[in-house]
């Protein structure tokens, strides 16, 4: 039989390991939360190779440019000097991504000015893989985000100051001043995503009868919202 001593270190062995094991899972979760490290100094993406290309569940990896390659140019965006086209809600957005920024390839981040005109709108969106961090530049605008417990955090915004948006919360915006407001937007993924609710919502094909019971409207108006929200519908 097992003396004390031996019970007692068995005890302790056994909590041990559980402590262990709780930390290589919060470890998990915590890696699993954000884009992978890097494991270069950088990796231009090389559009133009023959080499077989890395396939990935959401994304296809293109092989990086040799050093030799890879200019100045590759680590600079030109192209936020002034705003984009503006939408039917007042809206523009210029993202840089490694899309069109190769520079930012495998780092971990993005970036995006977005300009909203006089009484214009970002309508109700969130990014699933990534915090928002947004600085405005010019003007005022309304803007928060609803945490899960559906508590509302929003106020007005002027220039020089900042807000966070925690990843994969609802968050929106909407110029209240009597000017352009102008604010950048920094992303803690090269791929944060991007869903909008009133789209994602009337826009992408659940069936109406769920729709009509879920937010008690009729079929005309559900009718309505799909033509505006979804382009698969005739105008």
């Amino acid at each position: 039989a097992y003396s004390s001593t031996q019970k007692m270190f068995n005890k302790n062995n056994l909590w041990l390991l559980l402590l262990l094991s709780i930390f290589s899972l919060n470890l998990t979760i915590v890696t699993i939360a954000s884009d992978p490290d890097p494991v270069q100094d950088y990796c231009i993406p090389n559009q133009t190779s023959e080499s077989i290309k890395i396939h990935h569940t959401f994304h296809t990896i293109l092989p990086c440019k040799n050093s030799s390659q890879v200019t100045t140019n590759d680590f600079i965006f030109s192209n936020m000097k002034t705003s984009g086209n503006f939408s039917e809600t007042g809206l523009s957005v210029i993202p840089a991504n490694p899309t069109n920024f190769p520079g930012l390839n495998t780092l971990g981040m993005s970036f995006a000015r977005t300009d909203i005109e006089v009484g214009g709108i970002n309508p109700p969106h969130f990014h699933p893989r990534a915090t928002e961090l947004v600085h405005v530049i010019h003007g005022k605008v309304y803007t928060g985000f609803v945490d899960s417990n559906n508590m509302v955090f929003a106020r007005v915004l002027e220039q020089g100051e900042v807000m966070v948006f925690p990843r994969g919360l609802v968050h929106f915006m909407m110029n209240v001043g009597d000017e352009v407001v102008t604010f950048f937007g920094s992303f803690n993924s090269q791929n944060p995503g991007l869903q909008k609710i009133p789209s994602a919502v009337f826009g992408s094909g659940i069936d109406e009868e769920l729709l009509q019971k879920a937010f008690g409207l009729s079929s005309k108006q559900i009718g309505t919202m799909k033509r505006k929200l979804d382009p698969k519908q005739e105008r």
